[in-house]
């Protein structure tokens, strides 16, 4: 059963009117049960998703994550009771009526906006507008990579996208439209939910952009079509699904479509209806069935959409049973225990190399010396970054550049676009296959974030390159020099930030990165040269730990200084001005805070010790109190960085081993005096 086959007519029970009253009725019984929750979208929408899952969505309701489905993504995710009541209807396991009456409540699988990995076919977490458009844009990238790279036998699907006005005009979606329209990604269809209100009132109030102008600058097909009329729906459906663009097809609806008194308000887009409301909408539509109950006609119409792809899912089973084990799960997890086997091996390679010729080189330089023996070792990894490609060290020696016209490459020009981009990467992860990674200036985390953020919420595994990371940087100033910005990443919840020393901490903080299945990471790294610290080769990777002893002390401690990334070569040198003055200083490197704080308490005592301590970062001191004891003494930034050299900057700002070696005496004292 091929794709296109989908678009025949199942002969159902009930009729389209019925099938989209079900959505509406379930959705506003929902929000009124929960007194919580946006019904307008879901009953306008109603129409438009009854023609895409009946008629044109390639999935098998049995088999939520079948490789090859079609992906769909509620961008709009605050009519999240959409996307709920069709799970419902069409018979994902375990979305049940009893979840649908939960709505919003606490434990129960149909969150008040859809999150990815609670509920069996939600491709994305949404809610935050923009980022699902976005997101899905990644999906249709991943989906061309992996048909050219296994063939449209085993990767041939679409992915579409209902997306509402606050989609459209947060700026990412901009990024997404523009970078989509210029890879021809012709198998990404967003259904615009044209209805023209928004919470405030309507959308004139605010916009007056011709969006089909817009898109079609961006080099898409874009059309108008009554968001109630099946026959339109269906037919502009069928020529998305044959042009050479993507395609916005603006579905024109009443919101709360439906509700006698309200549709057309602003008042049922963020409101229950009221039970008045919800009687007289019952009466309209003549719907006589109490809540949460759907006729059994209906329903079973609605589970013969379900099942309708299992035809085509069995198919497609026969056709991948001719790949490989390892084929079929590169599909889905490239990294795999035997890729990560190879990874650990090659890792050790470039350890040994470094600690024997100990270069002097930015981090960014060694992130690219990495990469070079990894690429080739994982399959599916795809790199980028946004316009920053000769100062990232993302693009190694065996990456190729993704072009509109060849997606046989494993490196993606995002452009200036951080946002988008990654967003866009964590579409890649949750499609499966593909395991992405990009570089950007670190200050330009503040550009990512609410990416990063959704990536952390949804555990993807996406690795971000984030260079440039202090005043090291130099010249370019207070604009570029991130001095909050770490300690704002390090605040994320499952999110992992890496900042490594050298070439050797590099190479296993990568190791790391690529083993977290389940959690995203931020590589830090320096613009300015930095020496090998690690001039004696261990197998081990101390890295993994989050933090280790890279200097003990000669005897008992009398001082520990903690240090991270371009700062453990001063936390060496002033360990070494001390020992001159009879002092005993240890000097522990913490690469990841996080992982450190995962490990025993008695492994952290081990390496922390019982002296006292102080920390040296170029960043703010926010966040190191948790390392620090009630005498501990911190050198670094207390405000915003300036334009110079970068050694000038250091000693201006007074980050030198001096200083640190002059606060940990004042730390000793005021120890000895508490």
């Amino acid at each position: 059963m091929s794709n296109a086959a989908l678009t025949e007519d199942l002969a159902l029970s009930a009729s389209h009117e019925e099938m989209a009253n079900a959505i509406r009725v379930l959705s506003m019984d929902a929000v009124q049960k929960a007194n919580s929750g946006h019904p307008g979208m879901p009953m306008g929408m109603a129409d438009v998703a009854t023609v895409l899952f009946s008629k044109f969505l390639k999935f098998d309701a049995s088999a939520p994550d079948w490789p090859d489905r079609d992906r769909f993504v509620l961008s709009a995710g605050h009519g999240s009771m959409l996307i709920y009541s069709l799970l419902y209807l069409t018979g994902y396991p375990g979305v049940t009526a009893e979840e649908l009456s939960n709505f919003r409540q606490l434990g129960s699988k149909t969150a008040g906006h859809p999150e990815y990995g609670h509920i069996p076919g939600v491709e994305t977490t949404t809610g935050p507008l923009g980022q699902g458009l976005t997101t899905a844009v990644g999906m249709a990238m991943a989906e061309r990579m992996l048909a050219t790279r296994f063939g449209k036998d085993i990767v041939d699907h679409y992915t579409y996208v209902i997306a509402g006005d606050g989609c459209l005009m947060e700026g990412v979606s901009h990024e997404a439209i523009s970078l989509a329209g210029h890879h021809k990604l012709n198998k990404l269809i967003v259904l615009w939910d044209d209805n023209n209100i928004s919470i405030d009132g309507e959308i004139s109030i605010a916009c007056s952009d011709d969006q089909l102008k817009r898109f079609e600058a961006s080099n898409w097909n874009a059309m108008r079509v009554d968001g109630h009329n099946p026959e339109e729906i269906a037919k502009a459906l069928e020529a998305a699904r044959n042009s050479d663009k993507p395609t916005l097809i603006a579905c024109k609806t009443i919101i709360g479509k439906g509700a006698p008194n309200k549709q057309g308000s602003h008042k049922t887009h963020g409101e229950a209806l009221g039970e008045e409301e919800v009687a007289a909408t019952r009466a309209a539509l003549g719907w006589t069935a109490p809540p949460f109950e759907v006729p059994e006609h209906i329903l079973s119409s609605w589970r013969k959409v379900g099942q309708r792809g299992k035809a085509a899912h069995d198919a497609w089973k026969q056709r991948a049973a001719k790949l490989s084990e390892t084929e079929r799960a590169q599909l889905t997890n490239p990294v795999t225990d035997a890729v990560m086997a190879e990874v650990k091996k090659a890792v050790i390679e470039v350890k040994k190399k470094a600690s024997e010729e100990r270069p002097k080189v930015a981090t960014r330089v060694s992130n690219k010396m990495v990469l070079d023996a990894l690429v080739p070792l994982v399959p599916g990894i795809v790199g980028g970054s946004a316009d920053l490609t000769g100062s990232n060290g993302c693009f190694s020696d065996h990456s190729k550049s993704i072009t509109p016209d060849d997606y046989s490459g494993n490196y993606v020009h995002y452009g200036v676009r951080e946002f988008g981009m990654a967003a866009m990467m964590n579409g890649m992860s949750l499609h499966g296959g593909v395991v992405p990674y990009a570089g950007t200036f670190l200050v330009f985390a503040d550009y990512s974030r609410p990416a990063i953020r959704l990536g952390a919420l949804m555990a993807t595994r996406v690795i971000h390159v984030m260079t440039h990371d202090s005043i090291g940087l130099g010249e370019d100033g207070p604009t570029h020099q991130p001095v909050e910005t770490i300690a704002s990443l390090r605040a994320m919840p499952n999110l992992n930030l890496f900042r490594p020393a050298d070439t050797v901490e590099t190479a296993e903080c990568w190791e790391v990165a690529l083993s977290m299945a389940k959690t995203p990471s931020v590589l830090s790294m320096t613009r300015q040269g930095l020496p090998t610290l690690r001039t004696e080769h261990t197998d081990e990777n101390l890295s993994a730990k989050g933090a280790y002893v890279l200097r003990e002390a000669d005897g008992e401690r009398d001082v520990t200084i903690l240090a991270t990334g371009s700062e453990v070569e001063i936390a060496v040198a002033a360990a070494d001005i001390l020992k001159d003055n009879g002092i005993k200083a240890a000097v522990v490197s913490m690469p990841c805070w996080e992982l450190f704080a995962a490990q025993s308490h008695e492994y952290r005592q081990q390496v922390l010790g019982t002296a006292p301590r102080v920390a040296v970062e170029a960043a703010v001191k926010f966040g190191w109190e948790r390392w620090l004891d009630s005498h501990g003494g911190f050198v670094g930034m207390h405000g915003f960085g300036a334009s110079a050299p970068g050694p000038a900057l250091y000693e201006h700002f007074g980050i030198t081993a001096a200083k640190v070696a002059e606060e940990a005496q004042n730390t000793i004292e005021r120890a000895k005096n508490s």
